[in-house]
């Protein structure tokens, strides 16, 4: 269903509030969290949409020991959380900054449950990305929401973030109905009653006027009904336009809205969180690599970085700018176009993917942020992997969803063909002609590959020994469902493109939320949630969710210290 056209936005005066939040993804938390608190709280929204990337996220959350694993049957403790973190981020965060996440997390949860309308369940078996590390859970910890009814905006549902990409019917499908979906021809028993109850819940919610969606599109549109029923003020089309600070203290903000300028007075702060530098093309050269020459991060259009910069010119430190949550995708087919990410292909059995050179270079079953982060090392040793192929065979494609639209057995898009990002042949030194890269090197490859796969152990790379790796594996496969040598009949190759969810690298806050100056002292009145702070888990990524999980919890810790400071004065 195409979005409606926004409605006008709501007009913003000169006015003073409690708690002023600048920018409407994770930040509704922080909102929802003040209101709760007796504090007056409005949020201003660079762009025309309510909902951030959070919106365009799969829309899980990430956080230990939370009720709603409690109440689903899991088996987790807040200690057992802490030794995880503490492993997996390996001194790249201090302790003092995410340990108030683990301190909050089950609070953060308990008010989101009684301030929107959100019905969460735990996604068993959706393993943390690194759950061999002390703490880890194979189980997994993250959570999503049922199918939500955007109806439920009313009035406002015009000016909601729209999907990141449009459904040809109305599937309202969870993280957790996306693994079955994705092997349905392989496990029909699962994947086709989970398909069937989907277009149901969609098409029939459609026939009695309500409109089902699942994902980032349910647990933002969640908390903006929260927000819609507390009469909490959100202004769209406004952007920071620069920071009000007195005696060294931030007491404001001065917002701009179609061109016209006016001064919002925050008693107790103001709260960025306004998304990363994702479209920042100039910054992420700047930070990240000279190679990233294309825009193709999947973050909200609006994240562009200059709430960074205006913190900045108050005295605020910044730190992790090299990090992104990295996602490998299918290499747009134009420019300006999207790319398709790429999340069970490649862990899914009868295929691999090269570098330039033709030969494998990662587990391709990793989790994204570390693929891309291996990419970008190889970089910055020298080493380029240049140009990125998922190569794969036809079992493959008669048996899985490819990039969210090729369903089994479908031809790949004809366009994808004529702009050379798939090719198809019938030997690997074909294929390896139509890539570009050398002959003798990738028929090397698929020879090792296929040994290896074969024994159902890869030797070079260990995929397949991880439960994160055999969650989106293919079950029917043994004895390692990551695992089977290609068929020889045809092979396929697609070109990829690294991409992100937005950057992770931003102002550095302490465990309150408080943006902190290079002396490390906090700025008294200004605080940075999301993806505008430095990642809360430093350079890691710990499970699905962790994204938005610490973004929550923040705006939660933010909210409560602002009201501890107003129950003190």
């Amino acid at each position: 269903m195409s979005a409606p056209h926004p409605s006008e936005p709501l007009r913003v005066e000169d006015t003073t509030v409690d708690l002023l939040v600048i920018g409407s993804g994770t930040g509704m938390a922080t909102a929802l969290a003040a209101h709760e608190r007796g504090l007056k709280v409005a949020i201003a929204e660079k762009t025309i949409h309510v909902g951030g990337s959070t919106a365009r996220s799969g829309g899980a959350f990430w956080i230990p020991a939370n009720p709603v694993l409690e109440r689903d049957g899991a088996i987790d403790s807040e200690e057992r959380g802490a030794e995880y973190v503490e492993a997996v981020v390996a001194g790249s965060s201090p302790r003092e900054r995410w340990q108030p996440f683990i301190d909050n997390g089950a609070e953060t949860v308990r008010m989101l449950e009684r301030t929107t309308p959100l019905k969460l369940f735990w996604a068993k078996g959706y393993s943390d990305y690194h759950p061999e590390k002390p703490g880890g859970s194979a189980a997994g910890r993250s959570v999503e929401s049922r199918a939500f009814d955007l109806r439920k905006l009313g009035k406002e549902r015009s000016r909601f973030q729209p999907a990141t990409m449009e459904a040809p019917l109305p599937m309202p499908i969870t993280g957790a109905d996306y693994k079955w979906l994705n092997l349905m021809a392989k496990k029909p028993g699962k994947g086709f009653p989970k398909a069937i109850k989907r277009v149901l819940q969609g098409a029939g919610g459609k026939v009695i006027g309500r409109e089902y969606v699942a994902g980032g599109q349910a647990i933002a549109g969640g908390m903006y009904a929260g927000l819609i029923e507390a009469g909490v003020p959100i202004w769209t089309e406004t952007a920071l336009t620069r920071l009000v600070v007195e005696d060294g203290r931030v007491t404001g903000a001065v917002l701009t809205q179609r061109g016209r300028e006016v001064t919002v007075t925050a008693r107790l702060g103001v709260v960025l969180a306004a998304g990363g530098f994702d479209h920042n093309m100039a910054m992420r050269q700047q930070y990240q690599s000279p190679s990233l020459v294309e825009d193709v991060s999947l973050g909200a259009v609006g994240n562009t970085g200059e709430v960074i910069r205006i913190a900045q010119e108050s005295g605020a430190a910044i730190g992790n700018m090299e990090q992104s949550w990295w996602f490998p995708a299918v290499h747009p087919v134009a420019d300006g176009a999207m790319p398709s990410i790429l999340l069970a292909e490649r862990s899914l059995p009868g295929s691999f993917m090269i570098d330039s050179q033709g030969k494998r270079f990662i587990n391709e079953s990793t989790d994204y942020m570390t693929f891309g982060q291996t990419v970008l090392q190889r970089e910055r040793d020298g080493d380029l992997v240049g140009e990125m192929w998922l190569v794969f065979d036809q079992t493959y494609r008669n048996s899985y969803v490819f990039a969210g639209g090729s369903f089994p057995r479908m031809p790949l898009p004809k366009e994808w063909y004529e702009a050379g990002i798939a090719h198809k042949a019938a030997t690997p030194a074909e294929l390896a002609r139509a890539m570009g890269v050398p002959e003798s090197a990738f028929e090397a490859t698929v020879a090792r590959f296929n040994a290896n796969a074969g024994a159902g152990t890869d030797e070079d790379f260990g995929r397949g020994n991880s439960a994160y790796d055999r969650y989106y594996g293919d079950p029917t496969v043994v004895p390692n469902p990551n695992l089977r040598p290609l068929d020889g009949r045809h092979y396929y190759a697609v070109k990829v493109v690294l991409s992100d969810l937005g950057t992770c690298g931003g102002l550095i806050a302490d465990g309150r939320g408080r943006v902190l100056t290079e002396a490390g002292e906090p700025i008294e009145g200004l605080y940075a949630q999301g993806n505008t702070a430095a990642n809360v888990f430093g350079a890691v990524y710990p499970g699905a969710g962790a994204t938005i999980g610490q973004g929550l919890v923040f705006g939660y810790i933010i909210a409560s210290d602002a009201a501890e400071r107003a129950a003190a004065v």
